[in-house]
């Protein structure tokens, strides 16, 4: 069966449920690394996607977003020049409860209600504000860097913006870091 939109899946309502323990059949998680680069380098650039809405983000999303802003930056910065982080981790367990289709579907897919469903997939529960993915590079990389947070805050269900931050406008030097709005 194919996967429904994300749309169903985008908001919540009551507690996570991460217990993976008492489910038998649990699909794999798809998001296969987390540090991608090179994550000794020293950068004095970061640059961090911040989302704009309090939600779920399914972890094929985050994936297709990893996947897209890491072959950007591989194929134009180079693999040495910078270190890609994903801040967030799918706990939540999505479940569905399958309907049935064809003739007659209207009486036997009424179900029972409240029913617990079969585990679909996971989803990472966000807040608005919350970082999503750090970038660390150098100074003449900025834009490319920009780039690849743009197509991976593409392929997720809520608007993002992206914050810019140089080690000189840190904490210690009373600077506001400046942010540009995708």
């Amino acid at each position: 069966m194919p996967l429904r939109p994300g749309k169903c899946y985008r908001h919540f309502s009551g507690p996570p449920y991460t217990r993976k323990e008492f489910i038998k059949d649990f699909p794999p998680m798809r998001i296969q690394l987390f540090d991608m680069g090179n994550p000794s380098g020293d950068f004095p650039l970061e640059l961090t996607l911040r989302v704009l809405g309090t939600g779920q983000i399914r972890h094929n999303a985050l994936e297709a977003g990893r996947m897209a802003a890491n072959r950007y930056l591989e194929k134009i910065v180079g693999k040495s020049n910078y270190h890609f982080k994903i801040r967030v981790y799918p706990h939540h367990i999505l479940r569905e409860h399958l309907l049935a289709v064809g003739a007659g579907a209207d009486r036997v897919s009424q179900g029972m209600r409240q029913a617990f469903g079969r585990a679909c997939g996971t989803a990472a529960r966000v807040e608005s504000g919350q970082p999503i993915a750090t970038i660390r590079t150098k100074e003449e990389f900025a834009e490319a860097a920009k780039e690849a947070l743009r197509r991976m805050a593409h392929k997720l269900p809520f608007k993002c913006r992206v914050e810019v931050k140089t080690k000189a406008s840190g904490p210690e030097s009373g600077k506001e870091p400046s942010q540009q709005q995708n």
